[in-house]
């Protein structure tokens, strides 16, 4: 059985023997050999990337000793950022966060850092005493990647 960490390890070799402005996200092997590989970029990754990648990592694999199944892929727009290299890539970007105590924010996220990240947001607040309508005010939270439970990318269609 391929494991976790020998897999990381090629992936980790192909991207500096390609000499790829990519980075790893995630990688996954099931009991039954199926491996995943997830890798992301600055500028994204395109698909034949990712087969340049697929076809590296295999060069490092004997299936003749062991068989498998291997998928290379992109972070998916709608996945969570897992790095602070994606958090980096999507600085300035609207993203939605879930926190650990269960508040869900939305807003423009700035300077991510490994520990914390900027998020800049609306929220309906009293009027001033008189007035009855609430109004929109802008809020500046700095979140601690610890309280994040997941942050995502809002996409507008």
């Amino acid at each position: 059985m391929i494991t976790k960490a020998h897999l990381t390890s090629i992936v980790e070799s192909v991207l500096k023997e390609q000499n790829q402005p990519f980075f790893l996200v995630e990688v996954k092997c099931s009991a039954d050999n199926v491996l995943e590989v997830v890798v992301d970029g600055m500028s994204g990754v395109d698909i034949d990337s990712c087969a340049a990648i697929s076809r590296g990592i295999e060069s490092h694999l004997d299936r003749d000793s062991e068989d498998y199944e291997l998928t290379v892929s992109s972070a998916g727009i709608g996945d969570p950022l897992k790095l602070t290299a994606q958090y980096l890539k999507h600085e300035h970007k609207e993203v939605s966060v879930v926190l650990k105590d269960g508040r869900k924010l939305q807003g423009i996220m700035s300077s991510p850092t490994e520990e914390t990240f900027l998020l800049t947001y609306q929220k309906k607040v009293e009027a001033e005493p008189g007035k009855k309508k609430k109004v929109l005010r802008d809020f500046t939270e700095t979140i601690s990647r610890e309280e994040v439970k997941s942050t995502r990318l809002v996409i507008h269609f």
